[in-house]
């Protein structure tokens, strides 16, 4: 196959642009914070979970706290209740019987008291405990929805940048002559596609190729399309080639 030097050169442009493309798609679909926001995803279901067992310990606090409230009540009426019959009682054993109640009440009613601040203290501490988890969950929320905003810009930016690309590369694909560039194609499948030859080094793969095949390029017509014996690009050569007789 044979085409033009100029026409070869192009197809650096053309392969720039696909591996800024290239670079772009992988921007696109595999933003850089992914990872970090699939670890905050994880990690804001775990602080979840933690948060529904404190929040369930709280709950459980405040409802004993209540029952022990509506106990404390219930020995005050009884307390007054007695009281006031004492106060009337004109029997002496009723007298001493309502006596005995009261003292029995008074101690029941001070067990009560005594467990309603324990569990105080406790659900004072748990609500502590909430409060803080659910800061947690902001920080890691906040944190994801941040990561996630910039993800789409970015991805929305990679995909304006591969449209912009797009349109380059078509442009600069029209003066290439259809052979050459249905070589290039085919070839960029599996390699950089074309890339320059300097100073007996093929960019596409950098490796230094052997004398044997840098003599052969020395004898090769200017407009003969030339390939990497190691990677098959296509090899474009320029005064940068080093390949001077």
């Amino acid at each position: 196959m044979n085409s033009s030097p100029e026409k070869q050169r192009i197809l650096l442009d053309i392969a720039d642009l696909d591996r800024r493309i290239a670079q772009a798609e992988r921007a696109r679909t595999t933003p850089p914070q992914g990872p970090r926001i699939t670890e905050l995803v994880a990690q804001r279901q775990d602080q979840l979970r933690e948060l529904t067992a404190l929040t369930g310990t709280r709950d459980d606090a405040r409802t004993e706290l209540t029952r022990l409230e509506s106990d404390v009540s219930l020995v005050e009426q009884r307390r007054a209740r007695d009281a006031g019959r004492l106060a009337t009682a004109t029997n002496a054993k009723e007298a001493q019987a309502l006596e005995h109640e009261l003292a029995s009440l008074a101690r029941r009613q001070s067990d009560l008291e005594d467990a309603e601040l324990d569990i105080m203290g406790r659900l004072e501490e748990a609500d502590a405990a909430v409060a803080a988890q659910q800061a947690l969950i902001d920080t890691t929320t906040a944190e994801g929805t941040a990561l996630t905003t910039q993800a789409k810009a970015d991805v929305a930016a990679a995909t304006d940048l591969i449209a912009q690309l797009g349109r380059d590369r078509t442009a600069i694909s029209a003066g290439v002559p259809e052979d050459l560039f249905a070589e290039y194609t085919r070839r960029a499948a599996n390699s950089a596609g074309a890339a320059l030859l300097t100073r007996g080094t093929c960019e596409g793969c950098r490796i230094v190729l052997p004398g044997t095949d840098l003599n052969s390029i020395r004898r090769a017509a200017d407009d003969e399309v030339l390939f990497c014996p190691e990677c098959g690009c296509i090899l474009v050569r320029t005064e940068e080639s080093g390949i001077s007789a």
